[in-house]
């Protein structure tokens, strides 16, 4: 714990932090926080130390490990008390499946990946998640309330996602319905949201939200028809951004929004939802198996339904299927 709090409070300063300070305020040795600074240079952290004056970060390695993420997390109500970090893993979503069913993980447990195996999108589809490049997180969830209370569940997470990356890389994302991020017109995030249901009591057993944002990618990792689709923060910012600190903003984020949640609080979310939402006021192509109809998408209710117009004039809710927008991720009609 000690290597966490020395590197937070090395990040928490521009200049050269003595030991002595160090010492008095993390309530450690002397002896401690040099342990600290040493195991942080083996981590790969370029620590500098100077005679009377102390220690100060140079810099640190883009991880996504237990230490940096702690380092950069704040404090929550319920998420990210448990958290896992791997290097390597198939699926964040389904390592936190496994966990629910087999482990009885607890309400607010994160997992938190550098590279997935077997990354997935909605409708089955894979989802890119090379190593270095994105933070691919799930949290689980076991919120004691109806599946149909969770019905905007998606979208809510998505404006959290917004405001995380906001407040990271000073850059607001829109959000595709239901719920893709969206930067320069291409897609930067991608959310899939599942649930657990009690087969005889149609009771709840729990949510699993996965998360793969895209960071440091450059164009040259987008192939194929991806070029057209696919963007990172580094594309559009042209800035490093932290990917530890982009995922414990994230945790922060949608631990803010699960209170709001289980509060029964969200009309600011929906409100946010449907300010930044790209679809409302277009004309959209609703994809349906093979069938394809063009209506025009005027907003969205209180569960972040659909609200369209048909040709003829009729209003519908939409609340599943494909909903392409001219212009947008290569649909270009």
């Amino acid at each position: 714990m000690s290597k966490v709090q020395v590197l937070r409070l090395l990040q928490s300063s521009d200049d050269y932090v003595s030991g002595e300070r160090i010492s008095e305020t993390l309530g450690i040795t002397r002896a401690a926080v040099w342990k600290a600074v040493d195991a942080l240079r083996r981590d790969g952290c370029e620590v500098d130390s100077k005679k009377s004056r102390g220690y100060r970060l140079i810099s640190a390695p883009d991880r996504l490990g237990l230490t940096e993420l702690r380092a950069c997390l704040g404090e929550t109500k319920r998420l990210g008390h448990t958290l896992h970090c791997f290097a390597q893993i198939d699926s964040t979503n389904a390592f936190l499946k496994r966990a629910a069913t087999e482990a009885d993980a607890p309400d607010g447990t994160v997992a938190v990946a550098d590279e997935q195996t077997g990354g997935r999108g909605r409708r089955g589809r894979s989802f890119l998640s090379p190593a270095g490049k994105g933070v691919y997180l799930s949290v689980l969830l076991r919120p004691s309330l109806a599946p149909d209370r969770l019905l905007s569940l998606t979208g809510l997470v998505a404006v959290a996602m917004c405001n995380a990356v906001e407040r990271t890389a000073q850059v607001r994302p829109q959000i595709k319905w239901t719920n893709d991020l969206v930067l320069g017109g291409k897609k930067l995030c991608g959310i899939l949201t599942e649930l657990s249901i009690e087969g005889e009591s149609g009771a709840l057993q729990y949510v699993v939200i996965g998360v793969g944002v895209n960071v440091a990618h450059t164009r040259e990792d987008f192939a194929g028809e991806l070029a057209q689709i696919a963007t990172s923060l580094a594309i559009e910012t042209g800035c490093r951004v932290s990917r530890a600190a982009l995922a414990a903003a994230m945790i922060e984020d949608l631990d803010r929004m699960y209170d709001a949640l289980l509060r029964g609080d969200t009309q600011a979310y929906l409100d946010a939802y449907r300010r930044d939402c790209l679809t409302i006021g277009r004309e959209v192509q609703l994809l349906w198996q093979d069938t394809r109809e063009r209506v025009r998408a005027v907003g969205v209710d209180d569960e972040l339904g659909l609200e369209v117009i048909r040709a003829d004039g009729s209003r519908d809710i939409i609340r599943t299927g494909e909903v392409s927008v001219r212009g947008l991720y290569g649909y270009l009609e």
